[in-house]
């Protein structure tokens, strides 16, 4: 990414200052942005001397001796940048999490509403990294594989948060006596856990890790958490409309680990029970007339089939290329990352105005998110529905999340 520059003539207290705004580079806006996020606690020190650095770069001037000055001025318009959007850190917060392949911020939403504070995040996609901005005044760190990124987290934090992709592990090396995760994903979190004892780790994964590979994925997921590094673990597999009142049939594996060196009421835990679903998709649905670009065309070669299966207003139907699947439940069926690209996959409505697509707003509100104020950025319609599809159901994790602190 090459730096950009704005050259600009600036007044304080009547002096005339030549000002070089230098745009960071990515991982010098998440230092940046995790160090302001972070000034009034102690965990700031972790950022604090790169920061200020980035800083200096970031605001040059004529006079040296008024440095101070302008680096305030400048520091004052960060801060209220990354303070004044829809999901600041809670004032009196009670523990501190971080939060791994972050997406778009359903794990950050629910812990910040149980009294958590963010430390760290980290999340590789570019175009999640932008929602994940607008909503929380942060940038999230990028490739979590990369030493230089990991060192970055801080010691001090009780929760590490994690919902990360699904992948096999090796059979060929054995290391310790242990399955060896070297080359994926779980291998960094292992790193993490180990290096960092956080005293809850919460992870989340497809209903499908416990079948993965014949099972050996999901075995050696326990058998790390439990005999390697020590931490009693609670797993079960929730519904997104069964234990959260959220509208879409989504099933995920949770796993929650304690050190019980740490927490010595794990065995208290219990994760959410259901609760009744009292929220329909019409809770969801906007239900004036969206734009064109959503609504199938009666030209559309496929409207014909469309037409003749899409007949009913309280159902969320479902393309599948050549049919069309009614989802008979009455809610949405589960989001997927692939919904919007070609066709596959995506959900359809019959409103008042015809055949059309659930717009990208519609799926976030289906993953939970408070739409009233939850930020979409001007990014392509196939990325935030990419975002939703690959998203927790935020309700859901702040449910779990309240059983979790209730043993803290």
């Amino acid at each position: 990414m090459l730096i950009k520059e704005k050259i600009s003539i600036e007044e304080f207290d009547d002096k005339s200052y030549q000002i070089r705004l230098v745009e960071p580079l990515e991982e010098e806006k998440a230092v940046l942005t995790h160090y302001l996020h972070n000034i009034h606690n102690g965990v700031s020190k972790y950022y604090k001397d790169e920061a200020l650095s980035i800083l200096k770069n970031y605001v040059e001037y004529k006079n040296e001796n008024e440095i101070s000055v302008v680096e305030e001025e400048a520091l004052q318009q960060l801060l209220f940048e990354v303070e004044n959007v829809p999901f600041p850190t809670p004032e009196n917060y009670t523990f501190k999490f971080i939060d791994l392949f972050a997406g778009i911020g359903g794990f950050r939403i629910a812990m910040q509403n149980v009294g958590g504070k963010c430390v760290y995040s980290s999340e590789w996609n570019k175009d999640a990294q932008k929602t994940y901005r607008a909503n929380f005044g942060e940038v999230p760190f990028g490739d979590i594989t990369k030493e230089s990124v990991k060192n970055y987290i801080p010691n001090e934090f009780d929760v590490l948060c994690a919902g990360f992709p699904c992948q096999a592990f090796s059979i060929a090396g054995l290391r310790k006596g242990f399955s060896d995760t070297r080359g994926t994903l779980f291998c960094d979190i292992e790193q993490i856990i180990e290096k960092h004892r956080p005293k809850v780790v919460f992870l989340e994964n497809v209903k499908n890790l416990v079948s993965h590979d014949n099972g050996k994925t999901f075995k050696v997921i326990i058998e790390i958490l439990e005999e390697k590094l020590g931490y009693k673990v609670f797993h079960k597999v929730l519904n997104s409309m069964k234990h959260a009142n959220v509208p879409q049939n989504r099933e995920r594996i949770f796993i929650v680990a304690f050190d019980p060196k740490q927490v010595k009421g794990y065995k208290k835990f219990k994760f959410p029970s259901k609760v009744k679903l009292t929220k329909t998709i019409h809770d969801i649905l906007e239900q004036d007339k969206q734009d064109d670009k959503y609504y199938y065309p009666e030209t559309h070669q496929y409207y014909p089939e469309l037409a003749k299966t899409i007949t009913k207003k309280d159902t969320v139907y479902q393309w599948r290329r050549v049919y069309v699947r009614e989802n008979k439940s009455n809610v949405c069926p589960t989001l997927t990352a692939n919904m919007g690209t070609g066709g596959h996959n995506v959900p359809l409505i019959k409103d008042d105005f015809g055949i059309r697509k659930l717009t990208p707003k519609e799926c976030f509100a289906f993953q939970g998110y408070p739409m009233d104020k939850y930020i979409l950025p001007p990014i392509a319609n196939s990325k935030l529905y990419m975002q939703a599809g690959n998203s927790v159901t935020a309700p859901l994790i702040e449910r779990i999340s309240k059983e979790i602190i209730k043993v803290l």
